[in-house]
């Protein structure tokens, strides 16, 4: 019995940060869907996200909620605008330059951040309302938690329903499959493209700030990590496939949960090696991922 309630706990655990992993590695996944780049300056976002949050958040309910809407619209305008200055005018040119730019897209965030706000760690705070411990029976749930699924749970939705129904978001789609045809179809595949870079950032910031409510702490370098364990979630779903990506994601979250809960302490120093020998491991055995097509 007590083995099944901490197996419980351990799930809620997992679903919380796989629900992190999965509103970043959806907007990976959504952008190399239409220009086949691999943006590592995307964990930033998520970190910039936290920040901003951080900035605006004064202890009013009014102000907390200021500090949630204003840094997913802040971050992303500046994902849109990132796209616009550094990676269109490199569109046409081979995926090895505009991985070399996303990198460097990266390293200039960060050191901008640690120029302006130090790299020493701050504190980060929820309301006190969002970080109450909920007993269920003999679980225990912290309010962040819930909101981590539940906010991951309706963007999610919400992002279906976008690119299922709405004109912009089966434009998207179509873009992923032909750029060209879209084009002589009329479409606007510019816009297309800054819309799809504005809606990853906007699911980074709602990222950043869960985890920087759930860890307690942010720091400029907080995003490259969960930016990285994103791509290898993207990649075991299958890269440009977003329920794959949601499906790698909550894999990866579960899969780090586990290993560490269910191994002895010394083995917690080892979690971020067990993602790539995840990755190496299903990519061994499934190499275009988990919803991937061979073709």
């Amino acid at each position: 019995m007590d083995f099944l309630v901490y197996v419980l706990q351990q799930s809620i655990n997992g679903l919380t940060l796989g629900s992190i992993y999965a509103l970043t590695a959806i907007g990976l996944s959504m952008v190399y869907s239409l220009l086949r780049l691999i943006n590592f300056a995307h964990g930033d976002l998520l970190m910039i996200g936290a920040f901003a949050s951080l900035a605006l958040g004064r202890g009013d309910a009014l102000s907390y909620a200021a500090a949630i809407l204003i840094p997913l619209a802040a971050v992303a305008l500046l994902g849109m605008g990132i796209e616009r200055v550094a990676y269109r005018p490199i569109r046409k040119t081979p995926e090895v330059t505009a991985l070399i730019v996303s990198l460097a897209v990266s390293v200039i965030i960060q050191n901008v951040f640690v120029m302006t706000v130090t790299a020493q760690p701050r504190r980060f705070a929820l309301p006190e309302a969002l970080t109450r411990i909920e007993v269920l029976g003999p679980l225990v749930i912290n309010r962040t938690a819930i909101l981590t699924v539940g906010s991951a749970a309706v963007l999610l939705v919400l992002l279906q329903l976008f690119v299922t129904r709405v004109r912009l978001g089966i434009a998207m789609r179509a873009c992923a499959d032909d750029v060209d045809a879209v084009e002589l179809m009329g479409a606007n595949s510019n816009r297309v493209i800054m819309v799809a870079f504005g809606i990853a950032g906007a699911l980074a910031a709602v990222g950043g700030i869960m985890l920087g409510g759930l860890y307690g702490r942010i720091d400029p370098f907080m995003g490259f990590l969960p930016g990285l364990k994103a791509f290898v979630a993207a990649v075991l779903g299958g890269l440009g496939n977003l329920p794959g990506a949601v499906l790698g994601a909550y894999v990866l979250g579960f899969a780090e949960i586990f290993f560490v809960g269910m191994l002895p302490p010394v083995a917690s120093g080892y979690r971020d090696a067990m993602v790539f020998a995840l990755l190496i491991l299903i990519l061994l055995v499934r190499p275009q991922g988990l919803l991937g097509s061979r073709g």
